[in-house]
Protein backbone atom coordinates (compact mmCIF):
# COMPACT_ATOMS: atom_id res chain seq x y z
CA UNK A 1 0.00 0.00 0.00
CA UNK A 2 2.82 2.36 0.87
CA UNK A 3 4.52 1.52 -2.41
CA UNK A 4 1.44 2.42 -4.41
CA UNK A 5 1.05 5.72 -2.63
CA UNK A 6 4.68 6.59 -3.27
CA UNK A 7 4.21 5.75 -6.92
CA UNK A 8 1.24 8.11 -7.26
CA UNK A 9 3.20 10.81 -5.44
CA UNK A 10 6.15 10.38 -7.81
CA UNK A 11 3.87 10.58 -10.85
CA UNK A 12 2.33 13.74 -9.46
CA UNK A 13 5.77 15.32 -9.06
CA UNK A 14 6.65 14.40 -12.65
CA UNK A 15 3.40 15.91 -13.93
CA UNK A 16 4.02 19.13 -11.98
CA UNK A 17 7.60 19.32 -13.29
CA UNK A 18 6.42 18.90 -16.87
CA UNK A 19 3.89 21.69 -16.41
CA UNK A 20 6.59 23.98 -15.05
CA UNK A 21 8.94 23.14 -17.92
CA UNK A 22 6.26 23.68 -20.55
CA UNK A 23 5.49 27.02 -18.96
CA UNK A 24 9.13 28.03 -19.20
CA UNK A 25 9.31 27.08 -22.86
CA UNK A 26 6.15 28.99 -23.67
CA UNK A 27 7.28 32.14 -21.81
CA UNK A 28 10.16 33.15 -24.05
CA UNK A 29 10.86 36.84 -24.27
CA UNK A 30 10.10 38.69 -27.52
CA UNK A 31 13.85 38.91 -28.13
CA UNK A 32 14.24 35.14 -27.77
CA UNK A 33 11.27 34.50 -30.05
CA UNK A 34 12.63 36.87 -32.68
CA UNK A 35 16.05 35.25 -32.39
CA UNK A 36 14.53 31.83 -33.08
CA UNK A 37 12.77 33.15 -36.17
CA UNK A 38 15.84 34.91 -37.58
CA UNK A 39 18.13 31.93 -37.05
CA UNK A 40 15.54 29.62 -38.61
CA UNK A 41 15.57 31.88 -41.66
CA UNK A 42 19.33 31.37 -41.94
CA UNK A 43 18.79 27.61 -41.97
CA UNK A 44 16.04 27.87 -44.58
CA UNK A 45 18.34 29.83 -46.90
CA UNK A 46 21.15 27.29 -46.89
CA UNK A 47 19.82 25.77 -50.11
CA UNK A 48 19.62 29.26 -51.62
CA UNK A 49 23.28 29.88 -50.83
CA UNK A 50 24.28 26.51 -52.29
CA UNK A 51 22.94 27.55 -55.72
CA UNK A 52 25.13 30.62 -56.14
CA UNK A 53 28.45 29.08 -57.19
CA UNK A 54 26.89 26.50 -59.55
CA UNK A 55 24.86 29.24 -61.24
CA UNK A 56 27.92 31.39 -61.82
CA UNK A 57 29.84 28.39 -63.17
CA UNK A 58 27.04 27.48 -65.58
CA UNK A 59 26.71 31.07 -66.77
CA UNK A 60 30.45 31.20 -67.54
CA UNK A 61 30.30 27.89 -69.43
CA UNK A 62 27.35 29.08 -71.47
CA UNK A 63 29.08 32.39 -72.26
CA UNK A 64 32.09 30.44 -73.48
CA UNK A 65 29.90 28.35 -75.78
CA UNK A 66 28.17 31.48 -77.10
CA UNK A 67 31.56 33.00 -77.94
CA UNK A 68 32.58 29.81 -79.77
CA UNK A 69 29.39 29.86 -81.84
CA UNK A 70 29.93 33.48 -82.85
CA UNK A 71 33.51 32.75 -83.91
CA UNK A 72 32.60 29.68 -85.97
CA UNK A 73 30.14 31.22 -88.42
CA UNK A 74 27.66 29.16 -90.43
CA UNK A 75 30.42 27.28 -92.28
CA UNK A 76 30.74 24.98 -89.26
CA UNK A 77 27.01 24.26 -89.05
CA UNK A 78 27.27 20.80 -87.47
CA UNK A 79 29.53 22.13 -84.73
CA UNK A 80 27.17 25.06 -84.16
CA UNK A 81 24.25 22.66 -83.70
CA UNK A 82 26.27 20.60 -81.22
CA UNK A 83 27.32 23.67 -79.24
CA UNK A 84 23.79 25.09 -79.30
CA UNK A 85 22.40 21.87 -77.85
CA UNK A 86 25.03 22.00 -75.11
CA UNK A 87 24.11 25.60 -74.36
CA UNK A 88 20.41 24.73 -74.16
CA UNK A 89 21.25 21.98 -71.66
CA UNK A 90 23.20 24.48 -69.57
CA UNK A 91 20.22 26.82 -69.71
CA UNK A 92 17.99 24.04 -68.38
CA UNK A 93 20.46 23.40 -65.55
CA UNK A 94 20.48 27.09 -64.70
CA UNK A 95 16.69 27.01 -64.58
CA UNK A 96 16.80 24.08 -62.15
CA UNK A 97 19.19 25.92 -59.84
CA UNK A 98 17.05 29.05 -60.00
CA UNK A 99 13.96 27.02 -59.07
CA UNK A 100 15.75 25.52 -56.06
CA UNK A 101 16.96 28.97 -55.07
CA UNK A 102 13.43 30.37 -55.27
CA UNK A 103 11.94 27.46 -53.32
CA UNK A 104 14.47 28.09 -50.56
CA UNK A 105 13.54 31.79 -50.45
CA UNK A 106 9.83 30.92 -50.27
CA UNK A 107 10.50 28.66 -47.29
CA UNK A 108 12.57 31.43 -45.73
CA UNK A 109 9.70 33.89 -46.23
CA UNK A 110 7.19 31.59 -44.56
CA UNK A 111 9.52 31.23 -41.58
CA UNK A 112 10.24 34.95 -41.41
CA UNK A 113 6.57 35.94 -41.45
CA UNK A 114 6.34 34.62 -37.89
CA UNK A 115 8.21 37.77 -36.91
CA UNK A 116 5.11 39.80 -37.79
CA UNK A 117 3.50 38.67 -34.54
CA UNK A 118 6.59 39.44 -32.46
CA UNK A 119 8.08 42.71 -33.74
CA UNK A 120 5.68 44.96 -31.82
CA UNK A 121 5.97 43.12 -28.50
CA UNK A 122 9.12 44.87 -27.30
CA UNK A 123 8.86 47.30 -24.37
CA UNK A 124 11.96 49.18 -25.48
CA UNK A 125 10.84 51.58 -28.22
CA UNK A 126 14.27 51.60 -29.89
CA UNK A 127 14.34 47.81 -30.11
CA UNK A 128 10.77 47.78 -31.41
CA UNK A 129 11.65 50.36 -34.07
CA UNK A 130 14.66 48.34 -35.20
CA UNK A 131 12.61 45.12 -35.27
CA UNK A 132 10.00 46.78 -37.49
CA UNK A 133 12.66 48.20 -39.81
CA UNK A 134 14.25 44.76 -40.02
CA UNK A 135 10.91 43.22 -40.94
CA UNK A 136 10.17 45.80 -43.63
CA UNK A 137 13.59 45.42 -45.24
CA UNK A 138 13.32 41.64 -45.36
CA UNK A 139 9.87 41.72 -46.93
CA UNK A 140 11.19 44.11 -49.58
CA UNK A 141 14.03 41.64 -50.14
CA UNK A 142 11.58 38.83 -50.82
CA UNK A 143 9.72 41.04 -53.29
CA UNK A 144 13.01 41.91 -54.98
CA UNK A 145 13.79 38.23 -55.43
CA UNK A 146 10.39 37.66 -57.01
CA UNK A 147 11.29 40.38 -59.51
CA UNK A 148 14.71 38.81 -60.06
CA UNK A 149 13.16 35.37 -60.61
CA UNK A 150 10.73 36.81 -63.18
CA UNK A 151 13.43 38.64 -65.12
CA UNK A 152 15.91 35.76 -64.95
CA UNK A 153 13.30 33.29 -66.15
CA UNK A 154 12.53 35.51 -69.13
CA UNK A 155 16.24 35.75 -69.91
CA UNK A 156 16.55 31.97 -69.86
CA UNK A 157 13.63 31.69 -72.29
CA UNK A 158 15.30 34.18 -74.65
CA UNK A 159 18.59 32.30 -74.32
CA UNK A 160 16.98 29.05 -75.44
CA UNK A 161 15.26 30.85 -78.32
CA UNK A 162 18.62 32.24 -79.44
CA UNK A 163 20.34 28.86 -79.45
CA UNK A 164 17.39 27.42 -81.34
CA UNK A 165 17.82 30.18 -83.93
CA UNK A 166 21.51 29.34 -84.30
CA UNK A 167 20.47 25.91 -85.56
CA UNK A 168 18.43 27.43 -88.40
CA UNK A 169 20.60 27.59 -91.54
CA UNK A 170 18.24 29.98 -93.28
CA UNK A 171 17.80 32.38 -90.41
CA UNK A 172 17.87 36.02 -91.55
CA UNK A 173 20.71 37.98 -89.92
CA UNK A 174 18.35 40.76 -88.86
CA UNK A 175 16.25 38.25 -86.88
CA UNK A 176 19.33 37.03 -85.06
CA UNK A 177 20.43 40.58 -84.30
CA UNK A 178 16.97 41.42 -82.99
CA UNK A 179 17.06 38.41 -80.66
CA UNK A 180 20.51 39.33 -79.36
CA UNK A 181 19.36 42.91 -78.71
CA UNK A 182 16.27 41.64 -76.91
CA UNK A 183 18.43 39.35 -74.81
CA UNK A 184 20.86 42.15 -73.94
CA UNK A 185 17.99 44.36 -72.80
CA UNK A 186 16.59 41.53 -70.72
CA UNK A 187 19.88 40.96 -68.94
CA UNK A 188 19.95 44.64 -68.06
CA UNK A 189 16.70 43.99 -66.17
CA UNK A 190 18.26 40.94 -64.53
CA UNK A 191 21.24 43.02 -63.46
CA UNK A 192 19.03 45.75 -61.96
CA UNK A 193 16.90 43.21 -60.10
CA UNK A 194 19.97 41.42 -58.80
CA UNK A 195 21.55 44.69 -57.65
CA UNK A 196 18.42 45.60 -55.71
CA UNK A 197 18.21 42.15 -54.13
CA UNK A 198 21.87 42.28 -53.06
CA UNK A 199 21.46 45.80 -51.69
CA UNK A 200 18.48 44.76 -49.58
CA UNK A 201 20.35 41.65 -48.41
CA UNK A 202 23.20 43.84 -47.17
CA UNK A 203 20.74 46.21 -45.49
CA UNK A 204 19.00 43.28 -43.80
CA UNK A 205 22.25 41.81 -42.51
CA UNK A 206 23.34 45.17 -41.11
CA UNK A 207 19.96 45.79 -39.50
CA UNK A 208 19.91 42.27 -38.06
CA UNK A 209 23.25 42.82 -36.34
CA UNK A 210 21.99 46.15 -35.00
CA UNK A 211 18.83 44.49 -33.71
CA UNK A 212 20.83 41.75 -31.99
CA UNK A 213 23.02 44.37 -30.35
CA UNK A 214 20.09 46.45 -29.08
CA UNK A 215 18.16 43.37 -27.93
CA UNK A 216 21.20 41.91 -26.16
CA UNK A 217 21.40 38.88 -28.44
CA UNK A 218 24.38 37.05 -29.85
CA UNK A 219 24.36 35.93 -33.47
CA UNK A 220 25.47 32.48 -34.51
CA UNK A 221 26.23 33.78 -38.01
Amino acid sequence: MLFKQSGRYLLSLIAISLLILSGCVGNKTPAEKMYDVLEDVVTKEKVFEEQQDPLVTLEKKEKNIYDQIIELGMKEYDQIVKLSDEAIQLTNERKNHMERETKSLKESEQAFKKAAGIKDDFDDTKVKKTANELYDIMMQRYQAHEWLYKEYSSALTYDKELYGMFKNKNLPLEDLEAQVNKLNEQYKQVFEANEKFNMLTDQYNDKKQLFYKKAGLKSNN
